[in-house]
């Protein structure tokens, strides 16, 4: 088992990242953590990616991940304006990644995605226990000299503890992006909840080809939790006591 402790590494990781306004907000919120409070609009964001080859990680090898969550208010990481987001589940089809995200407080399970592109056309797939969840469809362009880089906040929660960390990441993102679907498949599933309103409303988003993120090194829970304009983008621990009480603006 990787120690979960120990940062990794991952590059040209073919990704699709973008959020939604959701068709139950009410459902959305409840999905969050009374310490913490959703984005005003209770933006719903999606990540799929697939790992091609072990020699694009530092430790993991080749996997495949979708992870999906809330987009918090007053949760942006230092350097950026993406909301941070409360992950709701993390599906992943390696078990060395979900045995390290779990030690983490990620909330993984087996999970595999599919993310294909011909002709201009995306198609990214997200399926759990040998059925699609999740059918993703956009129009995608190419890569030029722009390139997105800075840092994306998660929260999780381990041992009754909130954990906040800042993965640092590099995208070269194609252009157009246009997501011209979001398909939930399986109503009976936990992750329905998420699902987008109708008409689809996006609020942000990418398809790269190549990304490259960290996993940061996480040190033990600090006293103090770090603020937004605290220029140490790191992971950090919310002790459990402050958790039940509520969170500072940026912690």
């Amino acid at each position: 088992m990787l120690d979960p402790a120990a940062p990794q590494l991952v590059v040209n990781a073919r990704t699709v990242l973008f959020s939604w306004l959701p068709a139950d907000p009410d459902a959305v919120a409840a999905l969050v953590p009374a310490a913490l409070r959703p984005h005003a609009d209770h933006q719903v964001f999606l990540c799929q990616y697939v790992v091609d080859d072990e020699t694009q990680t530092s430790g993991f090898g080749a996997y495949s991940l979708s992870f999906l969550g809330v987009s918090l208010a007053d949760m942006e990481p230092p350097d950026g304006d993406t909301p941070g987001g409360w992950w709701t589940h993390y599906l992943a089809s390696s078990p060395r990644v979900r045995q390290y995200a779990s030690a983490r407080g990620a909330p993984a399970e087996a999970g595999e995605t599919l993310v294909d592109v011909r002709g201009g056309r995306l198609v990214a797939e997200t399926w759990a226990d040998g059925r699609p969840l999740i059918q993703v469809t956009a129009r995608v362009g190419h890569t030029g000299t722009e390139a997105h880089n800075g840092h994306h906040r998660y929260l999780t929660e381990r041992d009754g503890e909130l954990i906040v960390a800042d993965y640092p990441y590099v995208a070269e993102p194609v252009s157009p992006f246009e997501v011209e679907s979001v398909e939930f498949l399986a109503p009976e599933h936990p992750v329905y909840a998420l699902r987008p309103a109708n008409p689809l409303q996006i609020c942000w988003g990418f398809y790269s080809p190549r990304v490259s993120f960290a996993y940061p090194a996480r040190p033990n829970a600090l006293d103090e939790p770090l603020s937004t304009g605290d220029p140490v983008a790191a992971a950090h621990q919310v002790p459990a006591r402050r958790a039940r009480s509520g969170l500072p603006s940026g912690s």
